[in-house]
């Protein structure tokens, strides 16, 4: 995995993770990989993935079963979604806003473009 500088790697791996279960790779309700197993596939150190995990679990999208290792919760996709949307709205769409504003760019051209890339046609 390549790893961005800006952001902490456990914060990217965690978002890795919520992208994979949006995607349907590990289902709700179904195991995660153990820790040492998902670290040798991002090759990163197995406590930079403890802190992944234990992010995930605090913000309610996986679980552990003690012995059994970590699962997915019922309703994370939905849980994921949300955040990123809350996230959208109060961050990313008023810094987009911004930045059309003054490259002089208006909704009639982000709606047109949107159409265009929708119909997969380059922009």
């Amino acid at each position: 995995m390549t790893f961005k500088e800006q952001n902490p790697i456990y914060m990217q791996i965690a978002e890795r993770i919520c992208d994979e279960i949006l995607q349907g790779r590990y289902p709700e309700g179904e195991r995660l990989p153990s820790v040492r197993e998902y670290a040798i596939e991002v090759e990163v150190n197995v406590n930079t993935l403890v802190r992944s995990y234990d992010w995930l679990s605090q913000n309610d999208i996986i679980f552990n079963r003690r012995g059994l290792g970590y699962f997915v919760v019922e309703g994370a996709a939905e849980h994921i979604r949300e955040a990123r949307r809350q996230d959208f709205f109060q961050h990313r769409l008023p810094e987009m806003l911004q930045t059309m504003q003054s490259l002089g760019i208006s909704m009639q051209e982000v709606n047109a473009r949107a159409e265009t890339l929708q119909a997969g046609s380059p922009a």
